[in-house]
Order: C-alpha cells, then sequence, then structure tokens
C-alpha cells in the first residue's frame, strides 16, 4: 500500500495542515513494517451501568467493552492489509467485492480484569473514509475527516462520523440519523510531553455520552520482525 486510507480520502489541504509527527501514525505503513505503540487510557467505557448489557452484546465482537476503568495501560498495532466486503458480511470472506487497502488496528486494553482487544479496520470507499468496527466489521460508520488549522486542537486529526450502517442478513442497513449513534475521534500530538494524545466518545440524541476513552502513547513503525 503506497497510499493509506487517511490519504486516500482527505485532500491535500486537510493533510498539509496535520502535525508532522501524526503523519507517521496516519501514513502508510511500508510493506514489512507494522505500526507499534503503547501508553495509558486516563478512563475506558462508561459508568452508566444499564449500558453493561448492550455493550456486552458488542464487545463479542471486540468493538466496545461494558465496563468503567481509570489509568489503563494498552498497546496499539497498525497492519496494512487487504479487506473485502460482501455477502458474507465478513473481512476477507466474500468474493463478490474488490478488496481494499487498509489499515487494521489491534488497540489491547490490560484492565483489572484481564487482557481484551478492540479490532477495527479503515478502508477508504468511493463515499469517502469508512471505520469497520470488530473483528467481522458488521458496523461500520462513515466519516469526515478535518484537521483545525487554529485553535488548541491546531494541527489535530478529528473523525466524526456522518452514517453508521450495520450489515446483517446479507445487507447493509443504514440507521436513520435520529437512531444513528455519532463518533467523535480526536487525535493530537502533544509537543510539551513528546506524546500523541487520542480522545474518543460514542453518543446519542436524548441520551448523551453512551461510552468513551481517552488517554496518550508513543508510536513508531518499525520492521514486523523486530
Amino acid at each position: 500500500m503506497t497510499r493509506s486510507p487517511y490519504e486516500l480520502s482527505a485532500s491535500a489541504d486537510v493533510l498539509a495542515a496535520l502535525h508532522p509527527r501524526l503523519r507517521t501514525y496516519f501514513g502508510a505503513v511500508p510493506p514489512g513494517h507494522v505500526g507499534r505503540g503503547s501508553g495509558v487510557f486516563t478512563v475506558v467505557g462508561t459508568p452508566r451501568r444499564w449500558l453493561w448489557p448492550v455493550l456486552g452484546v458488542l464487545a463479542r465482537d471486540a468493538v466496545v467493552f461494558p465496563l468503567w476503568e481509570h489509568d489503563v495501560p494498552f498497546t496499539v498495532e497498525n497492519r496494512p492489509v487487504h479487506v473485502r466486503r460482501g455477502r458474507s458480511g465478513r473481512f476477507g470472506m466474500a468474493a463478490d467485492r474488490e478488496a481494499r487497502p487498509a489499515v487494521r488496528a489491534h488497540r489491547t486494553f490490560h484492565f483489572a480484569s484481564g487482557d481484551r482487544t478492540m479490532v477495527d479496520a479503515i478502508t477508504a470507499e468511493p463515499e469517502g473514509l469508512v471505520d469497520h468496527l470488530g473483528r467481522h466489521g458488521r458496523v461500520s460508520a462513515l466519516l469526515a475527516v478535518t484537521v483545525p488549522a487554529t485553535g488548541p486542537d491546531a494541527g489535530a486529526l478529528r473523525l466524526v462520523s456522518t452514517r453508521v450502517s450495520v450489515h446483517a442478513l446479507g445487507r447493509e442497513w443504514r440507521l436513520p440519523a435520529a437512531l444513528s449513534p455519532r463518533v467523535v475521534l480526536t487525535e493530537r500530538f502533544d509537543d510539551d510531553a513528546d506524546v500523541q494524545r487520542v480522545s474518543l466518545t460514542l453518543s446519542a440524541v436524548g441520551l448523551g455520552t453512551l461510552y468513551r476513552y481517552e488517554g496518550a502513547f508513543r508510536y513508531s513503525v518499525v520492521p514486523e520482525d523486530v
């Protein structure tokens, strides 16, 4: 993969405003290499326990987890892959659609109750950047990409979901806007601390924040056998 899904989806002027230290994270991972990072999330999950049964269903596919913890160590690994979407609704299993270049991320959280890994894959689709969530990608979000030029988040990459879809029964079901959860992800680089900071919120109209995580980590692209 010579260009990452972010580079294929965002305009040149948006990418030009990106903090130089973030270009490694959002750029292409060369063949034979992998992106690895480690850090600590100050918070993960939601304190609203009535949501945990729903999150437990999503946890089976490594999307989100039913818990609320602080100061959680984590690692992230980004790999260049090709994924195929089709009637099976599973990555790499359908033969009726062209395989697309993607970056698959595994974020392993070292919770007090044990390690859990969140999985997703980012692809550049004709309609824009799409995040396929979970091991099987049954939930996907179309993301708008912006990089603020001024203000406290100048040079950060901000992703906001504009559509959420569920893949089931051999087809894609787009959730109505009124029922669709909203994902906001911000990645910025903190020069003073020399770390990359990340925050994600999942919210819904009338319910507020359903899930979130935020923290900091250090990241580099290294040969896969290192």
